[in-house]
């Protein structure tokens, strides 16, 4: 396997990417970007990286907190916050943060501290935005931090991943038609806290995105395209139909799933190992009508082929491919849906692997204009400040760049709190320890 350490030279990357970029002026991501809510300051996007750190109430943390003003006085002109489940069965863990009625001012609170430390930093009229990630786990909720899965439909690749036995019980369509509701509510209750906008989380095979590959499943939400599609469509509607433009309304979505057919969404029917765009492009053509303007593009799935969302150099197997394939996979499928929705705003993933030489490949990807705003995650954690380098210093700190070494998946994995164990020694190395010591890892 070809790792990030066998390139010595931007120029060898870029030809082995063959994205057609040869524009690397870094000038390009401090574009200012109207996201229709608000305008931002710079092109650079924090990725939703849970960190399993959330009080049992659903309210952030101490270190909940500690992370997200890292986040604001780096200088992103988008945070997009972590997953928050919007109903308790559908939470990945215990820890993991959980909009309700009764804790909606503890998110209040949290926006508030977030323009509180931007304008510290920038000034009061630094424009900064917040989106909250709204999710529903799906066959990979553990809210005791133990498996209790909820599934549409089943899938035999993932099943026997988790594994699920072939006779648990499926959710029915009213389970469906109730949670809507509570996606719907969840969205207000953002609203009242002051986020900017809302992601309906359609992504890495949790429940919505699950749906949308739901072939095999019968009623309303399962066969023919229009009923895979349904929940998410019904969502978006519901929450344009009571906010109106008072929020935007996003959509972290997988364009590839990387499971074979009629198991997995946008794969080709003969080679799951391809993608096909085709339904993607027909959903994402319904989302804008319904008023979607900003898309978050990714694929794949964590608890099934990792090295499809997250390029690694180092994890739990050796994967089929270099991760230079896999990052050209999630550029080269950011850029056809950008190329035909030029008019959207569309945030690409996969940059993390690149360490150093993002920044001029993502400013090369959108001098072409194949791409809106750059997305950092696992490298977000590595070094909130990684936007705020490139903005005042035209700098990467390699002493503070993400290696991929998967150490924060495994925390992630197991339900612990979850940050960069290599950059962020003191908090989340002793955690790693920990959990090495037990032969949990």
């Amino acid at each position: 396997m070809k790792k990030f350490s066998d390139y010595k030279k931007l120029d060898d990357l870029v030809h082995d990417l063959d994205l057609g970029i040869d524009h690397f002026n870094l000038d390009v991501l401090k574009e200012e970007v109207d996201l229709g809510i608000i305008k931002v300051n710079n092109r650079f996007v924090v990725q939703p990286m849970e960190g399993v750190d959330a009080n049992l109430d659903g309210t952030p943390s101490e270190l909940t907190l500690r992370r997200y003003e890292r986040f604001a006085r780096g200088g992103a002109g988008l945070i997009w916050f972590e997953a928050t489940a919007v109903t308790k069965e559908g939470r990945t863990s215990r820890n993991q943060l959980f909009i309700r009625n009764d804790n909606v001012s503890a998110f209040k609170e949290l926006v508030n501290k977030m323009n509180a430390w931007k304008t510290e930093e920038f000034g009061a009229n630094y424009k900064q935005a917040y989106f909250l990630q709204l999710t529903h786990s799906g066959r990979f909720s553990k809210p005791n931090n133990v498996s209790e899965p909820v599934i549409s439909y089943h899938n035999p690749y993932l099943n026997e991943k988790l594994p699920i036995d072939p006779c648990y019980e499926v959710i029915t369509d009213e389970y469906l038609e109730e949670l809507e509701q509570k996606y719907e509510d969840a969205a207000v209750l953002a609203y009242e806290a002051g986020f900017h906008g809302v992601d309906v989380k359609c992504c890495h095979r949790y429940l919505i995105s699950e749906l949308t590959s739901a072939y095999n499943r019968d009623g309303l939400y399962g066969g023919d395209f229009s009923n895979r599609i349904r929940f998410l469509i019904n969502v978006v509607k519901r929450i344009k139909n009571r906010l109106g433009d008072k929020i935007a309304v996003a959509v972290r979505l997988n364009i590839y799933d990387g499971i074979p057919y009629p198991f997995g969404f946008g794969v080709d029917k003969d080679d799951h190992t391809k993608p096909d765009f085709s339904e993607p492009i027909k959903l994402i053509e319904i989302i804008k009508d319904l008023g979607v303007k900003v898309i978050n593009i990714t694929m794949g799935s964590p608890y099934y082929y990792p090295h499809v969302n997250r390029p690694f150099d180092t994890g739990g197997y050796l994967p089929p491919e270099d991760p230079a394939d896999g990052v050209r996979r999630l550029l080269q499928g950011a850029e056809v849906i950008q190329k035909t929705f030029p008019d959207l705003i569309i945030v690409g993933t996969g940059y993390s692997w690149l360490r150093q030489y993002a920044p001029q490949i993502a400013a090369g990807l959108v001098h072409k204009k194949s791409i809106s705003m750059i997305g950092f995650g696992r490298a977000s954690y590595a070094n909130p400040n990684l936007a705020r380098d490139i903005i005042e210093k035209n700098e990467f700190n390699l002493k503070r760049t993400c290696i991929t070494c998967s150490k924060c998946s495994d925390l992630k994995k197991l339900s612990l709190k979850c940050g960069c164990v290599v950059r962020d020694i003191e908090v989340y190395l002793p955690i790693y320890q920990e959990a090495f010591k037990k032969g949990r890892i």
